[in-house]
């Protein structure tokens, strides 16, 4: 049976995954210190470990996870840019350029209409004004029989915890406290008991907390 994922979310030890105020410059809303410790890691894991010639290392394994057997993704409107209210004229295509990494259909979520994007590498966005269930719905249609990887930001994630539809996650808990944010954790007290939490630690300094639903859940 499909799955809805959450794959490579970087949180703070004090459980914040995104800054307030999104901007061009600041596309994590000034939480940038939280993918300051990677230097290059994410970006190669999104891609397969056979498009790279450097080690196998746990954590490029585990972040090439974030591509496999993804048929969709559903995204917040802050993932996919930094503007707010109807969508301006600008001929802002997202954060990506015109090589999105996602190769897939993308649903953004957002309460204004706009007409579809499409790249030629077979990555096109879509615009919804829906529920998390909606959504949801609307993605698995396209995905095609394989997963839905819900893509962020924590808001979003948030949404789809409270609606009970996420089957799998991905944290990767970097060693730093932020002290203020977006967390993923407010107003989902006890979500941890629908999961069956495992922990990895690897030399790169952090740690991949993998969150599989409790079978019979």
């Amino acid at each position: 049976m499909p799955r809805t994922r959450v794959h490579s979310m970087l949180m703070s030890v004090d459980g914040f995954a995104a800054g307030n105020h999104v901007t061009v410059q600041e596309p994590i809303g000034g939480a940038e210190a939280l993918a300051s410790w990677y230097d290059g890691r994410v970006i190669h894991g999104i891609q397969a470990l056979s498009d790279s010639a450097e080690p196998i290392t746990a954590d490029r394994a585990l972040f090439s996870l974030w591509g496999q057997g993804i048929g969709a993704e559903i995204m917040g409107r802050r993932k996919f840019g930094p503007q707010s209210g109807p969508w301006p004229e600008d001929g802002w295509r997202g954060w990506w350029g015109e090589d999105p990494p996602f190769r897939t259909p993308v649903f953004v979520l957002s309460h204004y209409p706009r007409e579809p994007l499409h790249f030629a590498n077979g990555t096109s966005f879509h615009f919804l004004d829906a529920t998390a269930h909606q959504a949801l719905q609307i993605a698995q249609q396209a995905a095609g029989g394989l997963d839905v990887r819900i893509g962020g930001g924590p808001s979003t994630v948030r949404q789809f915890l409270e609606a009970d539809l996420i089957d799998f996650m991905h944290l990767v808990i970097v060693p730093l406290v932020l002290g203020t944010g977006v967390s993923l954790w407010d107003g989902i007290p006890g979500i941890q008991q629908r999961f069956t939490v495992e922990s990895i630690g690897t030399s790169g300094g952090v740690t991949h907390q993998l969150w599989n639903r409790n079978r019979g859940d």
